[in-house]
């Protein structure tokens, strides 16, 4: 029983190698910023994006010059066949306006932008020392605090 159970591994060892397991893309979701002004372009971008292989939906607004490509897909293939099709186009770089801290910053806030939206840029963030002035007001006036009585 030994060599009739290394025999079938062996077997199965070269079937399995002769079919080349390819790792599946995972699903992803691209939004691509494309200046549409007409049906026609509208449609040659769908087209042309809903021909590769792994798409599993496109959704076009023209209004706000966006294309969203859901599948097992490659953000960069997506641009680039986009880009193909003789339009200008670029990875969307807006955020929603109510996600931001400070949308205003210098280089966010931009005129172009559909209507809710900021470019998305890095952040200012406070510094830590201002992050715990609760901590420190709540100190002060504490009764375990020996110079609470100083302040008041």
């Amino acid at each position: 029983m030994g060599a009739l159970d290394e025999i079938s591994d062996y077997v199965s060892d070269i079937f399995s190698s002769a079919k080349k397991r390819r790792k599946r893309k995972p699903m992803q979701t691209v939004e691509i910023k494309v200046k549409m002004d007409c049906d026609g372009c509208e449609r040659k971008v769908k087209n042309s994006v809903s021909s590769m292989k792994g798409v599993k939906s496109v959704n076009v607004d023209r209004k706000q010059s966006r294309v969203t490509v859901s599948g097992n897909i490659e953000p960069n293939k997506v641009l680039n066949k986009v880009k193909s099709t003789g339009k200008r186009a670029e990875f969307w770089p807006y955020v929603p306006y109510n996600l931001v801290a400070y949308p205003y910053v210098a280089g966010a806030y931009d005129k172009k932008a559909p209507a809710g939206y900021v470019k998305n840029v890095a952040q200012a963030l406070p510094s830590p020392s201002t992050m715990n002035y609760h901590e420190n007001y709540t100190s002060m006036f504490s009764d375990e605090n020996p110079h609470a009585c100083s302040i008041m």
